[in-house]
C-alpha cells in the first residue's frame, strides 16, 4: 500500500488537476488568440516548482513514467499517420526540399550546435538534435492564421511542419536506439547487430501490425463502432510488445505502424485520424503540463550562458542555414526563403520526446541528459514567443502578410456567390470561389475574383488552396446534399460556428429534416438557392452601408425592409456572417452587406401605373409569393416524376 506524504493529493485528484489546466489552458488561449503552449508552460511552472502544489513524482509516484510512455507513443504513432506519402509528392518543391535536404542538414546543425555551444555530450546532442527537426504543426498552425501570411511562405512552413513532425520523431527514437545499443554493447561487432536486430524488429512490427489492421478495417472484419478502441488496443499491445522482445524499440514500432495506416488509403481513416488528434490533444496537454510542474529549481539552474548562446544560434545560424541551402537553386524569391528562415517555432512534441529520452538517457549512464528537458522548455518558450511577436511584423516588412480578416471560400458558383465574394473583396478580405464546372465560374472569372476549378473536399484542393488564409466556409451551390456534405465535412476544421449553407428545400417537414450534426448554420435570411436566384436575376445586389452614430440599424432597417443583412464588417478588424435571422449587432463604426433589391426597380415598382407606395409594395410581395409557389411547384413535380420512375433491376 501507497504511502501518502504530507501535503500530497491523491492521484485522482492529480488526473482531475491535469486535465482541467491542460484543456483549460488551450481554451484560454484560444479565447485570447495566444500559443496554447505558452499557457500551459506557465500553469505547468505555476503549480508545480512555482507554488508547489503539484509534484508528479509525489502526487502520482510510479505511475508517471509509464504514463508519459504511453502518452508520447500514442502522440508519435499520430504523427506517424500524418505522413502520408502521395501528399509529400504532390506537395510543392520547395516542401520536399525542406524535408529531403532540411531534416538531415538541420539534424546536423542542431547537433553541432549542442554539442559545441551547449556543451552536451555527442551521444545527448545526437538524440536532442533528431528531436529539434521538428519545427511544431500544433504551433505553427495557430501563428499562420494570425499572421495571414501570402500562400507560399505559408504552405512551406505548414507543411515543413507536417511532415517532419513524425520524421524529427523517428530520427530521435534512431539515435536514441544507436546510443542506448553501444553504451550497453560491449564491443563494436555487438553494438552493429544489436542496432541492427532493433531497428529492423521494430519495423517487421510496425509493418505487421499495420498490415493486419488495414486489411481488417478493409474488409469489413471489424464493426464501425469498434475500429477506433481496436486501434487503441493495437497501439498499446504493439508498443509494450516491442519494448518487451526489443528493449526500447516501441517508439520505432508504433511510428512505423501509424505511417503505414496512413498510407494504406483506408476509406475510414479521416475518422481514425480525427479522433486520433482529439486524443493527442489532451494527452500532448497532460505530458505538457506533467513535465513543467516536475520541473525544480535545481534542474532549472543547470541552464546558465550556454543555454542561452545555444538558443540563439539555433534561431539566427542552424535554422538560416538549414532553410537556405535546402531552397537554393530554386525559384522562391528570397523575400519569402528569408521569412521561412527566419521562422521555426517548436512545440509540445519536442518537450514531451525530450522529458521521455532524458530519463531514460540518465538511466543509461548519460549524465548530461538530465538538461535536455530543460533546454527543451527554453527552446520552446523562446521561439513560440519570438514568432509570436514578430512573425507578423516580419511578414509585413517583406510584403508577405495580408489582411487581418479571415477570408471566406464559398462552395458553388452563382450570381449570388460572386456578388458577395466582390462585395467582400473590395472590403479587403479574402475570398475564393470553387466549383467543379469551370462553367459555372464564368461570373467570378470576369470579375476577377479567386477561383478553384475542383471539388474542394478533395486530395487536390488539400494542396491547392490556402485553407490556413481562410475563416469561414459558405456553401451556396444549387446542390442541398453537396452543401450539407462540405459544411458536415469542413466543420470540424473551420469550427462548426464559421460553416454555412443555403437553407435547404423542404427541410420544416419532418421526413426531410436532418440532426443537428449534419450540415451548417444558415444564410441569406433563410432564403434557398432558387429564391436567391430569382433575386439576383431581378436585378437585386450587394451593398454596403456605413452604421454611425446619427444612422443606426433601426434607421437602415426602416429604409430597407426588403434587405436581407449577410454580413457585419468592421474595416481591418473583424467581420461576422449573420446567420439565418440572427439579430443584427452593427454599432457605430461598422459597415454592413446586405443583399437589396436594385434601385431601378425599386423606383419603377413606387411608380407603377400611379399606384402609391402602399399599393406598389403589396403588389410586389405577392408577385414574389407566386413566384416562390411556382418555383416549389415545379421542383416537387419533378420529385414526383423522379419517384414514379421504374427501378431498373438487376440480372443477378
Amino acid at each position: 500500500m501507497a504511502v501518502e506524504t504530507a501535503g500530497a493529493m491523491s492521484p485522482v485528484m492529480a488526473f482531475a488537476l491535469v486535465g482541467a489546466i491542460g484543456v483549460g489552458a488551450q481554451w484560454v488561449a484560444w479565447k485570447l488568440r495566444l500559443p496554447a503552449i505558452v499557457l500551459m508552460l506557465l500553469a505547468g511552472l505555476a503549480i508545480g516548482p512555482g507554488l508547489g502544489i503539484f509534484n508528479p513524482e509525489r502526487d502520482i509516484g510510479p505511475l508517471m513514467g509509464p504514463m508519459i510512455s504511453i502518452a508520447v507513443a500514442i502522440i508519435l504513432f499520430e504523427g506517424g499517420m500524418t505522413l502520408n506519402l502521395r501528399g509529400l509528392r504532390e506537395a510543392a518543391k520547395g516542401v520536399r526540399r525542406l524535408v529531403l535536404i532540411g531534416a538531415p542538414v538541420g539534424w546536423l546543425g542542431s547537433a553541432l550546435a549542442l554539442h559545441y555551444v551547449a556543451g552536451l555530450s555527442w551521444a545527448s546532442a545526437a538524440v536532442f538534435g533528431g528531436i529539434m527537426i521538428v519545427t511544431g504543426p500544433t504551433v505553427i498552425a495557430p501563428l499562420l492564421r494570425t499572421a495571414r501570411l501570402a500562400k507560399r511562405p505559408s504552405q512551406l512552413l505548414q507543411w515543413e511542419a507536417i511532415v517532419n513532425d513524425p520524421i524529427g520523431a523517428l530520427a530521435a527514437v534512431l539515435a536514441f536506439e544507436v546510443v542506448l545499443v553501444v553504451y550497453a554493447s560491449e564491443t563494436f561487432g555487438a553494438a552493429i547487430w544489436d542496432m541492427s536486430v532493433g531497428i529492423v524488429g521494430a519495423t517487421m512490427m510496425g509493418v505487421a501490425a499495420g498490415w493486419f489492421l488495414s486489411e481488417g478495417f478493409r474488409r469489413g472484419r471489424v464493426p464501425e463502432y469498434m475500429k477506433v478502441p481496436v486501434l487503441f488496443a493495437s497501439l498499446l499491445v504493439v508498443f509494450a510488445l516491442a519494448d518487451h522482445v526489443l528493449h526500447e524499440s516501441g517508439l520505432l514500432a508504433v511510428t512505423i505502424m501509424g505511417f503505414y495506416i496512413a498510407n494504406a488509403d483506408l476509406p475510414s481513416y479521416t475518422e481514425l485520424r480525427r479522433f486520433k488528434e482529439h486524443a493527442t490533444v489532451l494527452l500532448v496537454s497532460g505530458v505538457f503540463i506533467l513535465l513543467a510542474a516536475s520541473m525544480n529549481i535545481e534542474r532549472l539552474s543547470l541552464l546558465g550562458w550556454p543555454a542561452l548562446a545555444f538558443i540563439v544560434v539555433t534561431i539566427l545560424v542552424v535554422r538560416p542555414v538549414t532553410v537556405m541551402l535546402s531552397l537554393a537553386f530554386t525559384n522562391i524569391p528570397m523575400k519569402e526563403r528569408l521569412l521561412v528562415a527566419f521562422t521555426g517555432p517548436r512545440g509540445v512534441v519536442l518537450v514531451a520526446v525530450a522529458g521521455l529520452f532524458s530519463d531514460r538517457l540518465v538511466s543509461a549512464g548519460i549524465a548530461d541528459a538530465a538538461l535536455l528537458t530543460p533546454l527543451a522548455f527554453a527552446l520552446v518558450a523562446a521561439t513560440v514567443v519570438l514568432h509570436g511577436f514578430t512573425l507578423r511584423p516580419m511578414g509585413q516588412a517583406l510584403g508577405l502578410a495580408g489582411g487581418q480578416v479571415p477570408g471566406v471560400i464559398f462552395v458553388g458558383g452563382s450570381q449570388f456567390s460572386s456578388a458577395f465574394a466582390a462585395a467582400l473583396q473590395k472590403e479587403e478580405i479574402p475570398v475564393l470561389i470553387a466549383d467543379a464546372n469551370r462553367a459555372r465560374l464564368r461570373s467570378a472569372r470576369e470579375q476577377g475574383l479567386p477561383i478553384y476549378v475542383g471539388d474542394i473536399l478533395s486530395d487536390g484542393a488539400e494542396h491547392g488552396v490556402e485553407f490556413i488564409s481562410f475563416g469561414r466556409v459558405i456553401a451556396s451551390s444549387d446542390n442541398d446534399a453537396y452543401n450539407t456534405l462540405v459544411a458536415t465535412d469542413l466543420g470540424p476544421e473551420f469550427g462548426r460556428e464559421h460553416v454555412y449553407q443555403l437553407k435547404r428545400a423542404k427541410q420544416e417537414q419532418t421526413r426531410h429534416a436532418l440532426p443537428a450534426t449534419l450540415g451548417g448554420r444558415s444564410i441569406a435570411g433563410g432564403l434557398r438557392y432558387l429564391e436567391l436566384a430569382r433575386h439576383m436575376r431581378q436585378g437585386w445586389e450587394i451593398r454596403a452601408t456605413n452604421i454611425t452614430e446619427e444612422y443606426g440599424v433601426d434607421d437602415w432597417q426602416a429604409d430597407n425592409p426588403d434587405s436581407v443583412p449577410l454580413a457585419e464588417l468592421t474595416p481591418g478588424r473583424n467581420m461576422r456572417i449573420i446567420a439565418g435571422d440572427a439579430e443584427i449587432k452593427a454599432g457605430p463604426g461598422m459597415r454592413l452587406l446586405a443583399l437589396s433589391p436594385g434601385r431601378e426597380r425599386a423606383a419603377e415598382a413606387a411608380e407603377r401605373k400611379g399606384a402609391s407606395e402602399d399599393e406598389a409594395k403589396v403588389a410586389q410581395k405577392a408577385a414574389d409569393k407566386a413566384q416562390v409557389e411556382a418555383d416549389e411547384k415545379a421542383q416537387q413535380e419533378g420529385d414526383s416524376m423522379s419517384a414514379d420512375k421504374p427501378r431498373s433491376t438487376s440480372a443477378d
